[in-house]
């Protein structure tokens, strides 16, 4: 089967800057028999788009386990990485796919490259997949990987409001009061008014009288005599 032909520009090892192409069309819609009939008549798997999607981006971020499995063992490159500088791991972690979360690290993808974005972690924890967030955390995942826009994975699982994501990551380690311009995860959890967070941050360490860049405590964001306003209070004066 012919692939359509391109123009573009060399680059380096990934290949050509081109469209979309029948390989990446494949991969994304999980068409193993068309997948597998484009590779082995030498279609490359390495090409990327105008934002430097892959094919296993494509697959990765659709949960396509087994166009992964085929692309990587037809040489795609694990730790390729899209405009955004995001990897396919991030993108499997985006999707919740267990599976091809598994096989990109059994091929050596990085649990934690080199990102000014989302990690891996973020990921996870935005998509609240528990599993793949536990698996990550096993492999040696950093769980203070900070975001300019998001923060920690524990701020991105508390805003998603992922309590079993937010559990997994305390009893991991994590720095409950790590802060994103002065802002704590008890910051989010106030905001999204969810009690349960609330309690499960405070009994971690977290500090009720943390103030973020607007000076505001994590009360600030409750509304009088609401539920999450008289839990932070109850530890307020108890303190």
């Amino acid at each position: 089967m012919e692939t359509r032909a391109v123009d573009g520009s060399f680059l380096g090892d990934l290949g050509f800057w081109v469209e979309r192409t029948p390989v990446h069309e494949a991969a994304q819609r999980g068409e193993t028999r068309q997948l597998q009939q484009l590779i082995e008549s030498g279609a490359c798997v390495n090409q990327v788009t105008v934002d430097s999607i892959t094919p296993l981006h494509a697959a990765s971020l659709q949960g396509q386990a087994q166009c992964v499995q085929l692309l990587l063992a037809a040489g795609a490159q694990v730790d390729a990485r899209n405009i955004d500088g995001s990897t396919p791991l991030c993108d499997a972690c985006a999707s919740g796919s267990i599976e091809c979360v598994k096989l990109l690290l059994s091929h050596g993808a990085k649990v934690n490259p080199p990102l000014y974005t989302a990690s891996p972690l973020h990921e996870a924890c935005m998509s609240g997949s528990s599993e793949c967030v536990r698996l990550l955390i096993d492999v040696g995942a950093n769980l203070e990987a900070h975001d300019c826009h998001f923060g920690t994975p524990l701020h991105v699982a508390c805003a998603r409001e992922h309590l079993d994501c937010v559990k997994m990551l305390l009893n991991a380690g994590a720095n409950v009061n790590a802060a994103k311009l002065h802002e704590t995860a008890l910051h989010h959890a106030a905001k999204v008014k969810n009690v349960d967070l609330i309690e499960m941050l405070i009994q971690f360490g977290g500090n009720i009288y943390a103030r973020d860049n607007r000076g505001r405590k994590p009360s600030d964001y409750t509304w009088s005599s609401s539920a999450p306003a008289k839990c932070l209070e109850h530890y307020e004066t108890a303190k």
